[in-house]
């Protein structure tokens, strides 16, 4: 086997959940109580703002009260000594990978703790509630929205994921479902590439069948396992 010297690493909400950051679905297409549609999409913004800037609010403050698990801190601890190439590519719009001492960070589907002003695509970081529609630190317009990739929006950066995909001698997939797109595909792109493929995840998930290996197994478990391992011990 080519020893290995690129990884490109996928991350999802699986790998959060352990720190207390509840998974995206649950049963019949609900996040915390809300519809899907009516909380993260274009259309339920423009439907009912104030519904939808309330409940990033509410998630926006949750996540800064959370704690990076092993899992995060095992990858901060791969990205600090990994010589070669390596990206991090999270789903998840919490800041744990950051909080956890990890650089080689890539938000698809953006960030909590930013907001996008709607006026002049300033993206500053932000903490605070949005509900009040305070002004843009950039232009001054009360133009803010959770800067959330929405259902029905295009992922952040897909660019630069796929050419560290086409130089990937590892694709690891942490945490996911398998089933939102386009993550989903990102471990058939790195196969066809000739990538080594590994699966980390509590249950096997609709790609496992994709995968080299699979591990199942609670992410603070089956990951800092995996980078000792990696790293040699």
């Amino acid at each position: 086997m080519a020893p290995l010297r690129n990884i490109v690493i996928l991350t999802g909400a699986g790998i959060s959940a352990e720190s207390g950051i509840d998974t995206f679905r649950s049963a019949g297409g609900l996040w915390e109580q809300h519809k899907v549609e009516d909380v993260a999409t274009p259309e339920g913004f423009a439907r009912d703002p104030d519904l939808v800037l309330r409940f990033y609010d509410m998630r926006r403050a949750a996540i800064q009260t959370k704690t990076p698990n092993p899992a995060h801190e095992a990858l901060a601890k791969l990205d600090g000594a990994w010589g070669g190439e390596l990206l991090i590519v999270t789903q998840n719009v919490d800041d744990l990978h950051e909080r956890a001492g990890a650089t080689r960070v890539l938000h698809m589907h953006g960030e909590h703790l930013n907001a996008w002003c709607a006026a002049c695509d300033a993206r500053p970081r932000w903490t605070e509630p949005l509900i009040h529609r305070p002004p843009c630190p950039a232009c001054g317009e009360p133009a803010l929205r959770p800067d959330v990739v929405w259902f029905g929006e295009v992922p952040y950066e897909m660019d630069r994921i796929h050419a560290a995909l086409r130089e990937a001698d590892l694709f690891v997939s942490i945490g996911t479902s398998g089933a939102v797109y386009p993550a989903a595909g990102f471990v058939r792109n790195a196969r066809s590439l000739g990538a080594q493929t590994l699966e980390l995840n509590l249950e096997a998930s609709q790609g496992s069948r994709w995968f080299d290996e699979t591990r199942l197994g609670p992410a603070s478990e089956v990951v800092p396992a995996w980078v000792d391992e990696l790293l040699g011990g």
